[in-house]
């Protein structure tokens, strides 16, 4: 057996006791320390040790695994992609500074982005402007108005795509109500009918309505497309209950949330009413119960509960409930221009912000084989494993001259839970060389032998020589070793 992982903890540590108001004098002896030792522990000086890690969890009511889990990831990812902007002029930081960084101060983290996300903003408007201006056109088409949504995503990246009050309202609404999934668009509308008197009525695209959804509050009016399948109307439905039943709980949390712009709190009391109406269809403990007896198999999932593919792949992206956590996994929806239209992480996979996904990744192969899942063992450069599945979802268009847009989703989990995944039958893990190595994007990846890159990683410095051709695109100088002489 290799030596175990020393715990460096000292930051959240810290923080638990800054929090609860306690001094270090206090703490120690409340751990049975010296002041001197815990000082030590919080200052990353000496590892916490079990047998404390048991106490801290004991006295501050804190799982142990959401103490030990690496929370502070996302920020430092998000934190070394903002900082590979030119914007910042410099040797990139290391790993270890940045995690230092944002343990030290993670507040202090959140709000260096917030400036960047502005400058990004800012540079986006002007770039708008001048393009209006050249172009001699008026009005306000510079306004970046996806912004708001990057907010919103950021909102629900740091809550870990977990939303308490609303997925346990969504629980005990089927359980009250005895909801089953084999007749669910049945017990949702006669629940809309009784308790606030809306009904339910499918309407055809005659008119050249392009709404799925349009609630009329004046006649209790819900109507749904006559395009949309069962678990699309039975999804839309549970949007309306969240809105006409919960609303007092999303407006809470939007509050809360203390988001910069009336766009982007208006985006996020649509996002929080999608969450529960995911909730609701899906219920926590029964799905994450299913879930696990059927080793993630998305299809039987889709079976048991009446749902559609990526109503099951983001479900089980959410299930991170405190004291009740099932497997993490990323979550991504991508277009065909590779766009990403939904993305989440509960894992230690991260996302860009800015520019395209990696193309050695197979969520854009599953473009080629629509409706086969297609299954993938990938390692991302910080030797980090992860059997991923991808597979087409289809929105159809309903007439010949309305085509269908079609997606690809993305679910994957950290090779490490191979043995509770269906898809990781028959793959090596121990294997690395079977790994498919990808990355977050090329502006953001370290490999240096990727014969698929396409654009050398911001900072990089290139080798040019006009007389030499690799397979591998772009050629960067080594750290310390001098520049080929050429001419």
């Amino acid at each position: 057996m290799g030596a175990q992982k020393k715990l460096f903890l000292g930051y959240k540590l810290r923080r638990l006791r800054e929090q609860r108001g306690l001094t270090q004098a206090t703490l120690a002896k409340a751990l049975e320390l010296s002041p001197s030792y815990l000082n030590q522990l919080e200052n990353n000086q000496r590892p916490l040790t079990l047998p404390v890690l048991m106490r801290v969890s004991a006295m501050f009511e804190v799982e142990l695994s959401s103490f030990l889990e690496d929370e502070d990831s996302r920020l430092v990812a998000d934190l070394r992609e903002a900082l590979a902007d030119p914007l910042f002029a410099g040797a990139p930081l290391t790993a270890a500074e940045l995690r230092s960084a944002v343990g030290s101060s993670p507040e202090l983290a959140r709000r260096v982005l917030s400036l960047h996300q502005a400058y990004q903003k800012l540079h986006e408007r002007v770039q708008s402007l001048a393009d209006s201006l050249s172009n001699q056109e008026q009005g306000d088409s510079f306004a970046g108005p996806q912004f708001p949504y990057e907010e919103v995503r950021d909102y629900f990246h740091y809550c870990n795509n977990y939303i308490g009050p609303l997925d346990e309202a969504a629980e005990a609404l089927w359980n009250t109500e005895k909801i089953h999934s084999g007749s669910l668009l049945n017990e949702l509308a006669a629940y809309l009918k009784r308790r606030h008197d809306v009904r339910v009525k499918i309407v055809a695209d005659e008119a050249g309505d392009t709404a799925m959804r349009s609630y009329d509050a004046s006649t209790g009016t819900l109507r749904l497309s006559a395009l949309l399948n069962g678990p699309s109307r039975a999804f839309h439905m549970a949007n309306q209950i969240a809105l006409l039943g919960y609303g007092d709980v999303i407006e809470t949390l939007v509050e809360q949330a203390k988001f910069s712009s009336d766009d982007a709190r208006s985006i996020c009391r649509v996002g929080l009413a999608n969450y529960f109406a995911g909730a609701l269809v899906l219920p926590y403990r029964a799905f994450a119960a299913q879930a696990r007896a059927l080793r993630h198999d998305v299809e039987q999932l889709q079976s048991r509960f009446s749902a559609s593919f990526e109503q099951v792949c983001h479900r089980l992206s959410t299930l991170q409930r405190p004291g009740a956590r099932g497997l993490p996994f990323y979550f991504v929806r991508v277009d065909m221009a590779g766009n990403i239209t939904k993305r989440h992480s509960a894992t230690r996979f991260h996302f860009a912000r800015f520019g395209g996904a990696c193309p050695l990744w197979n969520v854009h192969e599953a473009f080629a084989q629509p409706g086969k899942i297609l299954v993938q063992f990938a390692q991302m450069p910080d030797r980090a494993t992860y059997i991923s599945i991808a597979r087409t979802v289809t929105k159809r268009g309903g007439a010949y001259l309305k085509p269908s847009r079609q997606f690809a989703v993305g679910l994957g989990c950290e090779a490490s839970h191979a043995p509770e995944l269906v898809y990781a039958a028959g793959i090596d893990i121990a294997d690395m060389k079977a790994a498919v190595p990808i990355g977050v994007n090329c502006r953001l990846c370290e490999r240096t032998d990727c014969q698929q890159r396409a654009f050398p990683p911001i900072g990089s410095e290139l080798r040019v020589n006009e007389h030499h051709r690799s397979f591998v695109p772009y050629l960067f100088n080594q750290p310390g070793v001098p520049r080929p002489e050429t001419g």
